[in-house]
């Protein structure tokens, strides 16, 4: 286990403003210290750029638990995956996870990850795309990776670290950005705001 004091140099954990599975798995990875406080933003995926999106996302979910926890370093994240423009949230049913992996299906989409850090001297926000494969899917593929369950609370309807790895045929960019979180520019941000305090 690393000092931890080196990847992230405050007195107190973290604050992970998010329920995501995902996103405390990869802060674990990085022995980064944190709670985890969810936020109860509503997201709104029905307008504005992709990158626009995830940045008010995160900002909004980051205020939200900061407003409550005054003196913590917060983090708020959010991720959406963007093709043909379309921007492609979490599904709301067996259909709508259907229809994104069709879609995704063969071609190559974009997942951006926005990131907002509150408790320091200024806020920080920054956002981070990948651009990812998919194979060509088969109809009983698709309804065999739906049977797993998995899809159902992610961005774009899969898990690149769960069953949805098997769909993806390369990827470009920041692995952990798909996942969930831009561990290594996270990190970096974490480090500025810690020598800034």
């Amino acid at each position: 286990m690393p000092d931890r004091s080196f990847w992230y140099g405050f007195e107190s954990p973290l604050v992970l403003a998010s329920r995501s599975p995902r996103r405390s798995q990869i802060l674990s990875l990085a022995g980064i210290p944190f709670e985890v406080a969810p936020s109860d933003f509503e997201e709104d995926n029905d307008s504005g750029e992709p990158a626009d999106l995830v940045l008010r996302h995160s900002m909004s979910k980051a205020l939200y638990v900061a407003e409550r926890l005054p003196g913590r370093i917060v983090l708020g994240a959010d991720t959406v995956v963007h093709t043909g423009g379309r921007v492609l949230g979490k599904p709301a049913d067996r259909a709508g996870a259907r229809s994104m992996l069709g879609a995704l299906s063969g071609g190559w989409h974009e997942v951006y990850g926005g990131v907002a850090l509150l408790g320091g001297a200024s806020p920080v926000s920054f956002h981070e795309v990948s651009r990812v494969r998919f194979r060509s899917l088969s109809v009983a593929e698709i309804e065999a990776y739906l049977d797993t369950g998995e899809p159902f609370d992610k961005a774009g309807a899969y898990g690149i670290q769960g069953y949805g790895s098997v769909l993806v045929d390369r990827i470009e960019g920041c692995f952990f950005n798909v996942m969930g979180l831009p561990l290594a520019r996270t990190v970096e941000a974490l480090r500025a705001l810690g020598a800034g305090r």
